[in-house]
């Protein structure tokens, strides 16, 4: 068994660098629904991934989970990214959930098979580097389901955001019902689910749902220069001891604390041999900032 778990929890193999582009399939306008950007200079690492479906307020189409799922296969691959920030190019809005003017075309059984990719998809974003989701403006059912599957959520003291789905007849179905409780706890993720209640982003931070609230700016891009911030903070760590302690955290917070133990101590066993290890000790003890490359 110990040996099927090592097996698991290994990082992927040889990643190859992705140049920066955008997705190739199209929305009804004829532009890219999401683009992908590789930061460079100082923060070179970093990735963001914009959505910009202004006609819907970004909500989850075909089209848009299409890209998004082609741009995260990619990217997987791409071992120079070392944070993942979702962000938005639609003012006020980061993400408004599924997009129901869609859904109501299509059958039970076509509906069925769309939430399935949605599921499909805020697992994929389950990224072995860290994510994080900046929402400057509304995060709706879908929109807050895919910023609870981010490892750090960033938002605008005003933006607003809640599983709603109950007011619309419906129930989490993209991963609400299970990471709002992991987030919050089971009986306030229960309340807010039940009553469909919108929180503010200064609620959002009180309650722990996200980990800091800003001011919006007059561009209305606060959260996503908060977030920035939080991402140069993760650049200059070792970044397989960050991807490292990503799956002991992820997978150590779904078994008892014996096994979180076990899987912790398989993590930092995989972490020894590396260079960077060594390097932050030889930095350690020349008293200099270490230079982490990533082997």
């Amino acid at each position: 068994m110990l040996r099927a778990l090592t097996s698991a929890l290994r990082l992927p193999g040889p990643w190859r660098p992705l140049p920066t582009r955008g997705c190739a399939s199209r929305g009804a306008t004829g532009d890219p629904e999401i683009q992908v950007r590789a930061l460079t200079g100082r923060d070179q690492g970093i990735t963001e991934i914009l959505m910009n479906r202004p006609s819907a307020r970004n909500a989850l189409g075909n089209i848009l989970v299409s890209q998004l799922l082609e741009a995260l296969a990619q990217l997987r691959e791409d071992q120079q990214v070392r944070v993942l920030l979702f962000r938005s190019g639609v003012k006020g809005v980061f993400c408004a959930g599924a997009d129901l003017k869609e859904r109501e075309q299509m059958s039970e059984a076509e509906v069925g098979i769309f939430v399935q990719r949605l599921r499909g998809l805020m697992n994929e974003i389950a990224f072995p580097a860290p994510t994080i989701a900046a929402m400057d403006g509304f995060a709706l059912g879908g929109g807050l389901e895919l910023a609870l599957a981010c490892d750090l959520r960033v938002a605008a003291s005003s933006a607003v955001m809640g599983l709603i789905e109950t007011t619309r007849g419906l129930l989490p179905g993209a991963g609400g019902t299970q990471r709002l409780p992991r987030c919050l706890g089971v009986a306030l993720a229960k309340e807010l689910i039940f009553t469909g209640r919108r929180l503010s982003g200064a609620q959002a931070q009180a309650l722990g749902l996200v980990n800091h609230a800003v001011s919006q700016n007059e561009e209305g891009n606060a959260a996503y220069h908060r977030a920035l911030e939080l991402a140069q903070e993760i650049l200059p760590q070792a970044p397989i001891a960050v991807r490292l302690g990503k799956v002991a955290i992820d997978r150590g917070m779904e078994v008892d604390i014996a096994s979180g133990m076990a899987i912790e101590g398989i993590c930092y066993a995989q972490n020894i041999p590396t260079q960077d290890r060594l390097e932050g000790m030889a930095a350690f003890r020349e008293k200099r900032p270490p230079r982490f490359v990533g082997k």
